[in-house]
Order: C-alpha cells, then structure tokens, then sequence
C-alpha cells in the first residue's frame, strides 16, 4: 500500500487539524517576514516559530508510528517536516533509533559527552554561559550546529557524508537567498528557530532524571532497562495548563510525559485523558508552569553541570517535589532532533 492512510478517523481528524495549522503557520510567517514589513515581523517571527515547533512534535509523533498504519509512511512524513524544523541533515532512522532505545532502555542515550567537551573548552563555556544569561540558547545551538554537520563530527555517521553534503549546500543555497532577497526575513527565521530550540529544551529540561550514558554506538547498557516501575518512578509531566487542557496543543501535549511513556503508542491527542486514568486528577502528579518558568530564570547558567549553589542532587519523588517548588535546576539540551 502506497497511500498514507492514518490509524483511525479520529487520528485523521486530530492529526490532519494539526498538520494542517503548521504549514499554515510556517507559510504565513514566512509570507509575514517578507511582506509584512515592520507590523508583520514580530508576528512572522511567532508564527514561523511555532509552525516548526509543532512540526518537531510531529517527528516525535512519528517515531512512535501513531500517525500512519505503516512505519515507512511515518518515515516519509518525517523526513519532510525535518526540512521545515532544520532536522533534515541527518537521517530520520537515527532520530528514531536513539529515541526509541531512550525508551526501551531507560536511559538518556549518548554520542556526545557535553560535559567534558565544555571541560577541556573552558573558554568555550564561559562563552556559552555568558550567552545563556542572556537567554540565547548557546548550548543548544551548538548541539544543533553538530547536528548539521554530523557525517563530517561524528564517525560512525561518515556513510551518510554525501547525503550530509547535498542536504547542507540545498539549506545553504536557499538560505542566501533569502539574505539577498530581505536579510530582516533571514533574521526573522534565525530568531524564530532559536524560539524553536528554546521551547522544546524548556519541556525536555524535566521529564527525566536520567543520567545520560554514551553508549550510542556501543558500551554498556543501562541497569533499568525494561524497569517499567523505575522508568514511571523517574519520569515526570511538566505541563503548561492543568485547569485548560487545550493549552497543551501549543506542544501537542508533550508535557504529559508519564502517559507517554506508559503508552508510548498513544497519539498526542489522547495523553491528557490517558494520564487522567492512569495518575487521577490530582494536580501535584505534574510539574506546573510557574515553578518551570522560575527554574529556567533562576539557574540558567547552570544547566550544563546542575552546579547552582544550595541546590541538592535528588531523584524520583525527590525530584517531583523539588520541581514542584522550583528547587531544580533542570536539564539542557535534550532534544529528539539531535540525534547523538
């Protein structure tokens, strides 16, 4: 079968809508940044970032296959919205391979040791700290500058060098275009994209306390894997709206991150009702906004080594709690788009 058929009507319904508003949204703020003149760049900006947000999510989405009946079709729509949110350097297959081992083996999976790369670079993280109090996502744009350049870094993707090579001079060309044609639209991509990095960091930044391992290409395998009670027990929801579910649909409800990896099979739209079932209507079995919000004020210069001062090492209910009252600093730089 050649057809992308989805899983249910209801899939059809719920993915189609969202879909749908992101190549919407992606057009219009294009459109916005180059006819919209000053009035049109700040909304360009939002809507352009928000479309590839959305897009991102829907790469997650079909990793877990929970959009089309067949795995290929899921590939095939990937590979396209990896060309609007800049994951197309590297391969859907790696995406989705890393992805799936961080659920299957409880485990945040690793290529890329950040930490002592900024320990042999101090002037590198000086400079990346320095940027990050200014809120300029640094650390996550050099996990992405990696990401497009990554048959040329990482080794055992050399394969994948002509790909690697074609995809970067097609983003590069289109890119100079558009700094010839109006270089404030270039600057208004490059503000939204950095929107884009923000955001799925922001949400990533407290759904696990896993340590990261890197064992990407080799090396032991993580204690806990298959643990099903000790993957629930460190995995937490951090959510935008408890009261207003619909809130959630800004990140296709990616914040319910206990539901998900309860039920990784479950499409974006059923999570606010399956957590419901599974963790009950109690608000303190989630990380509300405020608390994230402060922690990514507070401590955002601490993110790469969680070094804060009086800030204890916890985990599990530990780490919930923590959250909860915004004594955490939180992770950095977890994204499914990096793929190493």
């Amino acid at each position: 079968m050649n057809t992308w058929t989805f899983k249910s009507a209801k899939g059809a319904r719920w993915h189609t809508g969202a879909l749908l508003y992101a190549l919407t949204a992606y057009v219009a703020g294009w459109w916005l940044l180059f006819e919209g003149g000053g009035i049109g760049f700040l909304p360009g900006v939002l809507l352009l970032g928000h479309g590839m947000i959305i897009a991102a999510y829907f790469i997650h989405e079909c990793a877990h296959n929970t959009v089309f009946t067949t795995n290929k079709h899921n590939g095939q729509l990937a590979n396209i919205l990896g060309w609007i949110c800049g994951s197309c350097y590297g391969t859907f297959k790696d995406i989705r391979t890393k992805h799936l081992r961080h659920h299957v083996e409880n485990d945040d999976v690793m290529w890329f040791d950040y930490e002592d790369f900024f320990r042999r670079h101090p002037r590198v993280y000086k400079l990346t700290t320095f940027l990050e109090w200014f809120y300029i996502p640094a650390h996550d744009i050099l996990m992405h500058s990696i990401m497009v350049f990554t048959a040329f870094i990482i080794p055992e993707r050399r394969n994948q060098l002509s790909r690697n090579v074609t995809v970067i001079c097609i983003r590069g060309a289109l890119l100079a275009a558009v700094a010839t044609l109006n270089p404030f639209a270039l600057l208004g991509y490059m503000i939204a994209y950095m929107i884009m990095i923000i955001v799925l960091r922001f949400v990533d930044g407290l759904e696990h306390d896993y340590p990261y391992n890197t064992n990407l290409f080799g090396g032991p395998i993580s204690e806990h894997k298959g643990d099903l009670v000790w993957e629930q027990a460190h995995t937490f929801s951090p959510i935008l709206s408890w009261r207003y579910e619909c809130v959630n649909w800004l990140i296709l409800n990616f914040g319910y991150h206990n539901a998900h990896h309860a039920k990784p099979t479950a499409p974006w739209y059923e999570l606010p009702t399956l957590h419901r079932e599974l963790f009950g209507e109690d608000p303190q079995t989630v990380i509300r906004l405020w608390p994230q919000l402060v922690m990514y004020h507070r401590y955002r210069t601490y993110r790469i080594f969680h070094d804060a001062p009086g800030i204890r090492s916890v985990s599990g209910p530990a780490f919930l709690k923590a959250a909860q009252s915004a004594q955490l600093t939180g992770g950095n730089a977890a994204s499914f788009l990096t793929a190493f």
